[in-house]
């Protein structure tokens, strides 16, 4: 995926309901210094200078999903008690739905603390509850899924072997998803894998799957031989399998694997990964990308959480950059038109006056070099519409272009005098200009105004269209006729 693919996933994210059903903790960690040994026993001393309190189990998946943008709402137990009520705190600042949250009063919230020194974790303190929840918390549970389902667009399970995603419960919510059509992304704990039959999407780590499938995976063919047990065994539409240096493998029924290596980094944390690969995984189900864009997406994510310290959430922005620095191209100034109409209008928010003007710029040449200088210093930012290759085809015939839209659209970004790019499949640049709102159109002077496309609507606004005429003698058609002559 490019760049501007990825930008437009998460402008689409907002628009997205996930359903989280899961174990709910607090993860605590104690930053200190360690320099010395307890007179009382053979032990460090911890002089602890920091605290942090976050989201853990599905609670971190509840966070990066609302980091990532989504509209997210929780369904789970907890204890009616201090951790519980911090919990519950925590998730109403994030701004997460908690209709479906419920309490028992002898059920213990869980919580787990973590004693860190010299970026090292020194122990790890459980206090927790591991029983099933009572039947009256699964009914209710069940009654909520029932009742909100619909309104989903995606369901995640993240199973931490804590009691609350009883077999009942589980087998519910994979039934509900199958009968409305609706991706059902689990995370899965535990040896024994039956209790998601007929879930969409498991992600098992690798040696979570091999204690599930009864598979010892030390090669590629052995692998597959465990990927395709599982997706048999438990009617899944595919398996997603994390690989750690080995990057992840998505297996689908009947159609080939898809193996994405990992990027290097140095690591310093692998705990919450799953969760940001099955946030991010999710996430681009339910905005429509396809499942290898999606675990695609989901290892540059998770490359980016292994780099952090602790359960940490991963921002668009930081997905965004990873993908620009990795293709190291101008592809940056290229975006889609949802994403630039948010761009422009805060950059018009700002004071600047934004240009636009629009073409085929096929074998780019000093003309059109000169006419974009010349439209750049009509305002302060200038945005470029470029028709797409089937555009140029209807405009110019079957044997047009000769650059294909790809590389004409990085071309132009290369060009300093250009801020964005833009293609659109339509002949006429209309709705990029509805959307865009430019306060200069700019046209050739081959143009009239009466001809000029969009011109109503730029002067409806209050801005104004200019003519800019091209170099004489200089087109692409005469560059053609000049090669075929020379040639």
């Amino acid at each position: 995926m490019e760049r501007r693919e990825v930008e437009s996933f998460f402008e689409r994210a907002a628009q997205v309901r996930v359903l989280v059903l899961g174990d709910l903790m607090l993860d605590e960690y104690l930053w200190g210094r360690a320099e010395r040994i307890s007179p009382e026993a053979p032990v460090q001393v911890v002089e602890v200078v920091r605290e942090d309190l976050r989201l853990g189990g599905a609670g971190n998946v509840v966070h990066n999903l609302v980091a990532l943008g989504a509209r997210v709402s929780i369904c789970s137990v907890i204890g009616a008690d201090p951790n519980g009520a911090v919990l519950r705190q925590a998730l109403q600042e994030q701004g997460v739905e908690l209709a479906g949250l419920f309490e028992e009063a002898e059920r213990k919230t869980s919580k787990k603390t973590r004693v860190i020194a010299a970026n090292q974790q020194i122990v790890r303190i459980d206090r927790e509850s591991r029983s099933e929840v009572t039947e009256h918390s699964q009914k209710a549970m069940l009654a909520y899924l029932e009742a909100n389902a619909p309104g989903f667009n995606v369901i995640v399970v993240s199973d931490y072997l804590k009691g609350v995603l009883t077999p009942e419960v589980l087998a519910a919510v994979c039934r509900t998803g199958r009968e409305l059509g609706t991706p059902v992304v689990v995370d899965p704990k535990g040896s024994d894998y039956v209790k998601y039959r007929g879930a969409t999407l498991l992600t098992p780590n690798r040696k979570e799957a091999e204690i599930a499938s009864g598979v010892a995976i030390v090669d590629q063919q052995s692998l597959e031989t465990a990927a395709a047990r599982l997706l048999g065994s438990l009617e899944l539409d595919a398996l997603l399998i994390t690989r750690s240096e080995a990057g992840m493998s998505l297996f689908r029924s009947e159609l080939p694997a898809v193996h994405i290596p990992t990027v290097a980094r140095e690591v310093y944390d692998v705990t919450g990964a799953g969760d940001t690969v099955i946030s991010v995984l999710s996430l681009g189900l339910a905005c429509g990308l396809k499942l290898p864009e999606a675990a695609w997406v989901a290892n540059v994510a998770a490359g980016i959480a292994v780099g952090k310290l602790g359960t940490s959430v991963v921002l668009p922005q930081e997905i965004v950059a990873e993908v620009g620095h990795s293709q190291k191209d101008a592809d940056a100034k290229i975006k889609n038109l949802d994403v630039l109409s948010h761009l422009v209008a805060g950059e018009r928010a700002r004071g600047k006056r934004v240009v636009f003007t629009n073409g085929c710029f096929d074998l780019l040449h000093v003309g059109h070099v000169k006419y974009l200088q010349k439209a750049r210093q009509f305002g302060d930012l200038l945005v470029v519409g470029l028709n797409s290759d089937a555009s140029v085809r209807r405009l110019k015939g079957e044997r047009r272009p000769l650059i294909e839209e790809s590389e004409r659209a990085h071309i132009l970004a290369a060009l300093d005098c250009i801020d964005f790019v833009v293609l659109f499949d339509e002949d006429t640049p209309v709705r990029v200009i509805e959307a865009v709102q430019p306060d200069v159109l700019v046209k050739g002077g081959d143009y009239s105004l009466d001809q000029v496309v969009g011109r109503e609507i730029v002067e409806a606004r209050g801005g104004r269209v200019e003519l800019v005429q091209f170099v004489d003698g200089r087109s692409t058609s005469r560059i053609i006729e000049k090669i075929l002559a020379s040639y």
